[in-house]
């Protein structure tokens, strides 16, 4: 229960919980959409289950085929600013 009191000009918040006064709150009834296993198909053939509203997904990349989760990722040292100047006017 949460209740407000006014002293000397201030405003006090003060929240109680009473343990014996366990009220048990629903989500309200007919506003939800409904939370059901959907299937997730991926473009590399990967299929898993999951929950979701919808019945179906489809993605273009997962954790089975993206570079960074298979280890396949390129690293490239593209340099800095200085030496694409450098390079640029051949400058040594």
């Amino acid at each position: 229960m949460i209740g407000l009191a006014k002293r000397s000009g201030t405003l006090e918040c003060r929240f109680t919980y009473n343990s014996d006064e366990k009220e048990e709150q629903n989500m309200k009834k007919g506003i939800h959409p409904e939370y059901r296993e959907c299937t997730v198909s991926c473009a590399c053939g990967n299929n898993f289950k999951t929950m979701s509203t919808r019945d179906e997904i489809r993605l273009d990349v997962c954790s089975q085929c993206h570079p960074f989760f298979t280890g396949q990722q390129k690293f490239v040292n593209r340099g800095g600013r200085v030496e694409k100047f450098k390079q640029k006017y051949n400058i040594e």
